[in-house]
């Protein structure tokens, strides 16, 4: 099998199936009070991999500079008209996981049409899930084509971002009538969508690299819409210096990690 191939399966694998297991572990042992933390490690991870690793390979790959940055901009629209339809986004359930069970359900608990709305919420949860992740697998498969050290980082960025995004995932799960196990299951099944997408990227991409650049064009427009679009937003609150200086320390962490990962690969 080729190595690109394998490494796209693993690298998939990691962000989406990888993710799921992390977010259940940290929910496990009561670390959700750490999920501002992980949105700011997630933010600088996203951040690195867009203007550090994806946009330079991208440009200096010999394609249009003018063509790239079209792809770029009309990626963010994409992406935002993606978010505003709730599919690209499901919610972000770490930050809003209430907004998922309507107010009017925790009055009437037991009547059959509440049962049934916070059963289409937890459905929505796992849809939007897998388009995230089909996503996310081709935009990884892109940046392992361009090349693998750049592949295992954009898999490192995915993996930080979609970790509190599921940890959001299962608390509303729960709230749909899962146990725990069962949520694990059905966020892990979602999650192996992204090798999906990344094998079908792959299968694309063959033979035509020279869309390449044009694929690191479009993740970097994910990545950076995710990241200065949903997290930070969520960041930009009223903090004491010692809050903000940790929240810097986690963002510059999630830059690090990218680049380490780079350094570990190479």
């Amino acid at each position: 099998m080729d190595l690109t191939l394998v490494a796209i399966i693993f690298g998939t694998l990691i962000c989406g199936v990888g993710s799921v297991f992390v977010a259940y572990v940290l929910a496990k042992a009561l670390l959700s009070r750490f999920q501002q933390h992980m949105l700011s490690l997630a933010a600088g991870a996203l951040l690195a991999t867009a203007f550090l690793h994806l946009l330079p390979e991208a440009f200096g790959s010999g394609a249009s500079p003018s063509h790239l940055f079209m792809t770029l901009l009309v990626g963010l629209i994409f992406f935002f008209l993606l978010d505003k339809a709730e599919l690209w986004h499901h919610g972000h359930e770490h930050a809003h996981a209430h907004a998922h069970v309507p107010e009017e359900h925790a009055h009437h608990v037991h009547s059959k049409a509440d049962d049934a709305h916070v059963q289409v919420g937890g459905w929505s949860v796992l849809l939007g899930d897998s388009v995230h992740a089909f996503g996310d697998g081709i935009m990884v498969a892109g940046a392992f084509m361009a090349d693998l050290n750049l592949g295992y980082a954009a898999s490192v960025a995915v993996l930080a971002h979609e970790i509190p995004h599921h940890m959001g995932d299962l608390t509303v799960l729960a709230n749909s009538g899962s146990v725990k196990n069962q949520a694990l299951l059905k966020l892990s099944l979602s999650g192996l969508v992204s090798t999906v997408g990344g094998v079908m990227a792959y299968a694309l991409l063959e033979g035509r690299e020279s869309w390449v650049p044009f694929m690191l064009s479009i993740a970097s427009s994910s990545y950076l819409y995710v990241a200065l679009a949903d997290l930070i937003p969520q960041l930009q609150k009223r903090l004491s210096a010692q809050a903000t200086v940790h929240q810097i320390l986690w963002l510059f962490s999630g830059m690090a990690l990218v680049n380490l990962t780079q350094i570990f690969f190479h």
